[in-house]
């Protein structure tokens, strides 16, 4: 097959996958340029590119209570660490000849668009490449939820979740040996037997609203375009 099986899709990114390796905090110029090129990839096959940034590398606002910070200031400050990953993530995939627009659904005028949703649809349409940063602009909310929102709103027909693994299993594979891969799932099969493959909200959206997802290791080389492909990689979350 040479031609993709979607046409539109989402990439869910943890913050986490701009830093050097598992645990690592900060930006890291190696893995910021393994996205670039594999999202260069999936773009040269003609498919437009949605991206939902996390902010792990920098901060958990959901951590932040433990050195007495508020639940909610402590979620408006990781949504501006999506906003700075955001932006490196732009200034990357623009080094490689992709352009690029972060959308913030924190308004910050001098560094980003604010989210409107025709705008981001007419820059898909355009060739370009869109990064959401700001999760959905509301404490409380995941980037998990945020993915599954803004897939939603701009007519993607997948979310790709990168994760470190190759797909979904019954336990962590790098503590037990015995763990086994799915290769698909139901929505219901995740929130019945409490996977961690995203948050029971973003998870309730896309069974709600019949949105596949499909989880596979980002760090694996081709892995967008063999998925876009056809190749079987990873877990399918679907009905």
């Amino acid at each position: 097959m040479d031609k993709p099986i979607y046409k539109r899709v989402l990439l869910k990114l943890g913050g986490e996958s701009l830093a050097a390796g598992e645990g690592a905090f900060g930006l890291d110029q190696g893995a910021l340029t393994n996205i670039s090129e594999e999202v260069l990839e999936a773009r040269n096959l003609g498919v437009e590119i949605a991206i939902v940034i996390g902010g792990g590398n920098i901060l958990r606002g959901a951590s932040l209570s433990s050195i007495g910070i508020e639940r909610t200031t402590g979620d408006y400050m990781g949504m501006l660490a999506t906003v700075i990953n955001g932006l490196a993530l732009q200034h990357s995939l623009e080094s490689v000849g992709i352009p690029t627009r972060v959308q913030s659904a924190i308004e910050i005028q001098a560094v980003s668009e604010a989210y409107v949703r025709r705008r981001a649809i007419r820059h898909l349409e355009k060739g370009r490449v869109v990064i959401f940063a700001g999760g959905t602009g509301n404490p409380y909310f995941t980037t998990d939820t945020a993915a599954s929102l803004r897939a939603m709103e701009i007519g993607a027909q997948v979310i790709f979740k990168a994760t470190k693994v190759d797909g979904v299993y019954t336990a962590d594979p790098k503590t037990n040996e015995s763990a086994t891969k799915f290769q698909e799932l139901t929505y219901l099969d995740v929130l019945n037997k409490g996977l961690k493959v995203m948050d029971s909200t973003s998870i309730s959206l896309c069974m709600d609203n019949k949105l596949p997802l499909v989880i596979f290791n980002f760090r694996d080389k081709h892995s967008i375009k063999r998925v876009l492909l056809g190749e079987k990689l990873g877990t399918k979350v679907g009905v």
